[in-house]
């Protein structure tokens, strides 16, 4: 197992580069090598690599070939013409804590690759044309991408097609442009995860949508914070999916735009669209589809507002259920046609309407703490600031009073990547800052000159976790701030 160093300032590929002193100088030295399974390839922090990196060779699962960086400093970054990463056909590679920006293509590419890490890896102004995705893979097996950052890039965001094993799990992309992308596009893929991600298109050009997931296979999609786009989730042909848990919200611009829809690209059958939080936009769930058969549709304990259209519409045939729905006033429970109505097939029951949804949020939340399995001991319950109006005063709230522990004590300990110490901590988000005590107590404060300078909405989310006192029980969750800025006033 060998590391080689690479260094675009100091290095020379007269060097050995298996030291920081004698590293190399370009990545199409590492491309030159045989690499094996074990050996990881460096970039120095600060350094910039104006060329495509293609990895040739593969690692072993127990081995894989990692890339990533080294030293102080800013992230090494990736420009090419081409693509940033390129691979065919390699398997068990691991690519981490890098920077890749201003590609002609995708910033990586895998194509019939095996067993792909992607984690800490930032990504912006990817792709000359929309042809491209900023992370692409194709024909490949168990694809994980984690905890990164992709803006302002031509064409999709993530685009995943005929992947076996798929996690997209607490990235963040803003603004993928273009008439034809999304936040992030997923075809013809099995056994998918796309969880904990906050998914932002309310400032991409011509968006088309945040998550389309089509023709999916035993596929979840689940804790995820999504943000404009003509759509939230287009789930349009599918077996076994499961939406829940999501907020989805400021997806508007046409008159069909929903927050979940399906039916319109084949038959979709056994979906579970559950949990979610479904607000200010048009339609909230659509079942659609012209000539294909949709069965087993369960909608239910989902949370709908400000919706200019109703909760549920369907207007094809199809066969499932729509219950235990909360509903602000205002709202449309459901638009059925004829035809469903009289088939029988799509029954409605025990939904509600409530005056002030915040009061149904609240009730949601403390049903998620009885059923949580994340530690029995202990339960924290996602929380939600919403801000409808804006004089300049902080936004105060509590994010233990809706948790739970079974000893009866909670301390807020972590508060986004910082530990919560006896006075508190303050940080900078980006639409405000927020203090936070160990007692749970916040004050969010509303910066204006961070706002996007339109109406709208707009979103952030601020992890944290909690403990019993004891340092043995855990648990996290996310506070998220849902911002109506036409209703601000200064």
């Amino acid at each position: 197992m060998t590391t080689y160093y690479v260094n675009s300032a100091i290095g020379s590929n007269q060097n050995s580069g298996t030291s920081e002193k004698s590293a190399f100088a370009t990545l199409s030295k590492v491309e030159s090598l045989t690499l094996k399974a074990g050996d990881s390839v460096l970039l120095a922090k600060g350094g910039v690599f104006n060329e495509q990196f293609d990895i040739k060779y593969s690692g072993s699962a127990s081995a894989p070939i990692k890339i990533g960086s080294y030293g102080t400093g800013d992230a090494p970054v990736i420009h090419s013409g081409g693509d940033g990463i390129h691979s065919l056909y390699a398997s068990n590679i691991v690519i981490e804590n890098l920077k890749i920006s201003n590609t002609g293509g995708a910033a990586i590419y895998g194509g019939d690759v095996t067993n792909w890490t992607v984690r800490n890896v930032e990504i912006a102004k990817s792709g000359m044309s929309e042809n491209a995705g900023a992370v692409t893979f194709r024909n490949s097996k168990n694809v994980t991408i984690e905890d990164s950052k992709i803006s302002d890039v031509k064409g999709d965001g993530f685009w995943i097609e005929k992947v076996s094993g798929v996690k997209l799990l607490n990235n963040t992309v803003t603004s993928a442009n273009g008439s034809t992308a999304d936040a992030v596009q997923v075809n013809d893929s099995s056994n998918v995860l796309i969880k904990g991600n906050h998914l932002d298109q309310t400032d991409a050009s011509s968006p088309k949508g945040v998550i389309a997931l089509v023709r999916a296979t035993d596929a979840v999609v689940e804790d995820n914070t999504l943000t404009g786009g003509g759509f939230g989730i287009s789930a349009p042909a599918g077996k076994n999916v499961a939406i829940r848990d999501n907020d989805i919200s400021g997806f508007h611009g046409y008159s069909w735009s929903f927050a979940v829809g399906l039916g319109d690209q084949g038959s979709a059958r056994d979906y579970d669209i559950s949990g979610n939080h479904i607000h200010d936009g048009a339609w909230g769930v659509a079942v659609s589809g012209a000539s294909y058969t949709l069965t087993n549709i369960k909608v239910h304990d989902n949370v709908f507002d400000d919706l200019t259209q109703s909760a549920l519409k369907v207007d094809r045939p199809a066969s499932g259920t729509f219950y235990n729905n909360t509903i602000e006033s205002g709202v449309n429970a459901t638009s059925l046609s004829p035809a469903v109505v009289d088939a029988h097939t799509f029954s409605v029951s025990n939904n509600h309407t409530v005056a002030n949804v915040e009061t149904a949020l609240a009730s949601t939340n403390t049903k998620a703490a009885a059923v949580t399995d994340a530690d029995p001991a202990i339960a924290a319950v996602h929380d939600n600031l919403k801000i409808l109006t804006d004089t300049g005063a902080a936004h105060h709230g509590n994010l233990l009073e809706n948790d739970s522990s079974d000893n009866g004590t909670l301390v807020l300990r972590r508060f986004g990547d910082e530990s919560v110490g006896k006075h508190g901590l303050t940080l900078t988000g980006d639409y405000g800052s927020i203090h936070v005590d160990r007692e749970g107590n916040y004050a969010y404060t509303l910066d204006d000159t961070k706002l996007p300078d339109h109406s709208g909405h707009v979103s952030e989310s601020f992890s944290y976790g909690v403990e019993d006192g004891t340092s043995h029980h855990s648990d996290a969750d996310t506070l998220t701030v849902f911002i109506h800025m036409d209703g601000l006033v200064s």
